[in-house]
């Protein structure tokens, strides 16, 4: 968790010491939340991610899975408590894009607590993202850090659901 703990260190300290606004809820919709995803392997999990981003923004399947199993190959992007941020840069991508994948079952992970991940936000950015690309990734770890949101989201069973409370957070 000290991974955590240090995202949200960096959270405040890109605004000066105080809170940035929710940087996810411009990049979510509904149709951009995947729950119960019959997957049993982070590769699964990216080709369903890439079939959702090619959908609903047109980019290649490939490119997707490619981009993400390249960054997952550098370190594990599994945080510990179930929860994850696979994330990669994509050349081309004229913005950042994001989607929340949960699987129907745990999937081995490499977390730093061994434990398997069903919760995920899957961030794509563009090749040459910076700040910005450092700020929502550190806005969805704190999120993450929070036990009750984590509790929470479990207990969404719906896609309007998650991205409520996701839109809503820290505030819910």
């Amino acid at each position: 968790m000290q991974y955590l703990s240090e995202a949200a260190d960096l959270r405040q300290s890109a605004r000066g010491g105080q809170s940035t606004m929710n940087p996810l809820a411009q990049l979510l919709s509904p149709e951009d939340i995947l729950l119960d995803v019959d997957a049993a392997s982070k590769k699964r999990v990216f080709e369903e991610v890439g079939r959702l981003f090619e959908r609903r923004h047109g980019l290649a399947q490939g490119q997707v899975v490619d981009s993400l199993s390249a960054r997952e190959k550098l370190g594990s992007t599994g945080l510990g408590h179930g929860v994850a941020i696979p994330h990669a840069r994509v050349k081309g991508l004229p913005k950042a894009m994001a989607a929340i994948v949960r699987t129907r079952l745990p999937i081995p992970f490499d977390a730093p607590d061994g434990k398997p991940v069903s919760d995920m936000v899957v961030l794509l950015v563009p090749e040459q993202a910076t700040e910005e690309h450092l700020q929502i990734l550190a806005w969805i770890a704190q999120a993450f850090a929070d036990r009750q949101f984590r509790q929470r989201l479990r207990m969404c069973v719906d896609a309007a659901g998650v991205s409520r409370l996701f839109a809503d957070w820290p505030q819910s």
